[in-house]
């Protein structure tokens, strides 16, 4: 079954709406009030794939408690100077043997890795023709 919505803990839902779509140009799927105090805010990458729900109700969750979701884009170069760009402090650009990616954190803290996914069956096939 895949991964449908990740909860991310923000301390301020319209704040973090307008930065997940202003800056990392997700998509607003939802925005509906959720209770007198609360709304239900729901984002998709503009590639699509899982969404996100900016939480503010799980007393074990605090603002910038979500570390390590990583976002698969094409061309990390480009995505990395888009980001740039639109304000986003993205650290530079680093190479590992799964990928090449970035790292970055939104206006609550929660930590993001946008990369650039090597495909598996190329790794093993240059490790083969080695």
């Amino acid at each position: 079954m895949p991964i449908a919505i990740v909860s991310v803990p923000v301390q301020d839902q319209a704040a973090a709406r307008d930065w997940y779509t202003g800056k990392m140009g997700f998509t607003l799927l939802r925005d509906e009030a959720m209770g007198p105090e609360m709304r239900w805010i729901q984002l998709q990458p503009k590639t699509g794939g899982s969404t996100i729900a900016l939480v503010t109700w799980f007393e074990g969750m605090a603002a910038g408690g979500l570390q390590g979701v990583m976002l698969h884009v094409p061309d990390i170069d480009a995505e990395h100077a888009r980001l740039v760009e639109a304000g986003v402090e993205a650290t530079p650009i680093d190479e590992q043997p799964w990928g090449r990616f970035t790292m970055l954190k939104d206006p609550d803290g929660n930590g993001w890795i946008v990369a650039q996914l090597t495909n598996p069956a190329e790794v093993a096939s240059k490790g083969e023709a080695a």
